[in-house]
This record gives C-alpha cells, structure tokens and sequence, in this order.
C-alpha cells in the first residue's frame, strides 16, 4: 500500500442481473494523496462491474507498468486490464498487447470528449478495447459517498447501474463510446 495513504475499507452487494452474478466483496484500498475521490470510487466502481475473485487493484497512482485493475489466469497472463480517466494512447496500445481485453472508463471535469476525438482513430483498430464514458455529474455523486468505512449496494443491469450507500441512491447509465 501506498505510503501516507489513507486507507478506506467497502463491503460492495453486487447484483449483477446481466452476468448472473451476486456476490458481497470486502475490499481494503490506498488512497494515495495525490488520488482524489472521485478517481478512488470509480475504481471501486470499475471492481463491482467487473467483479470476480481473481480481479484485483494495481499498485496505484503513477505505476506505469500496471492499470487501475486487472484480472490474471493461474498462469499468471492477463485476462483484463481496466485503466480509469483519460489514458495515452501508449498505454492503451500497451495494454492491448499485453491482455486479452482492455476496458477505460472515461471521465474528466474537463476534455473527456476531446480526449476520446483525439484518440479514436487510432484507437479503432483494437479489438479487444472497450471504452465507457462516465458522465461527471454523477462521479461527483459517487464522491460523496465515500467514506473511511462504507457500505454500498450495487444493481446491475443492461449498462444501468444503481449505487445505495443507505442514504441516497444513484442511478448511473454507461455510454458506450468504443465496443
């Protein structure tokens, strides 16, 4: 874990209604101070639509060589690679080679669109990248239920998400902005 990290534990109720899949995960993250919250959820988010047993959180912030999440076989080979924010084009194409699919959730207080405009023509060609744009308002939403210690309970379902801390519910809608 990070150094002066602050540390945040969530116990996540997935209802996942299009994979079949409904499991409760405790998960123990870093924030590292450079991290805000808003980065911190979405990788919890990115956890809850992807979870599984083996997927699990890279080393974090400015680690070059590893993405925000990622899911590796028994033989050690990368089954998924999930990076969050506004990536390079390296690093995807990195990511590309490397796993068997690549999944970027897009988000940004500024340029997110412009980002994608930049980067889709090259991005294109790769056929194993998935990107997801997530649209702001609400990650400022999901923000604001974090805390040092959280509960929260996720419904899944055609690309509609709905996140309850036990005080508030959010409804998210993913856009689909490269299959």
């Amino acid at each position: 874990m990070a150094t002066n990290a602050t540390i945040y534990k969530a116990v996540l109720q997935i209802s996942d209604l299009d994979r079949q899949y409904f499991q409760n995960h405790t998960l123990t993250l870093a924030r590292h101070p450079s991290e805000t919250e808003e980065r911190m959820m979405v990788r919890i988010l990115a956890f809850a639509l992807h979870a599984d047993d083996a997927l699990s959180f890279g080393r974090g912030v400015g680690t070059e060589d590893e993405p925000a999440l990622w899911q590796r076989d028994p033989t050690g080979a990368i089954d998924l690679w999930i990076e969050i924010g506004q990536p390079d084009e390296r690093t995807i194409r990195q990511a590309s080679g490397r796993s068997k699919q690549v999944v970027v959730y897009a988000y940004g207080t500024r340029g997110v669109q412009a980002w994608w405009e930049a980067q889709r023509a090259s991005l294109d060609r790769l056929k194993n990248l998935v990107v997801i744009l997530l649209p702001m308002e609400n990650i400022h939403v999901l923000a604001g239920m974090a805390r040092p210690s959280m509960q929260l309970q996720l419904t899944i379902q055609e690309g509609q998400i709905w996140i309850a801390d036990g005080t508030q519910t959010l409804h998210l809608e993913l856009q689909r902005l490269k299959d």
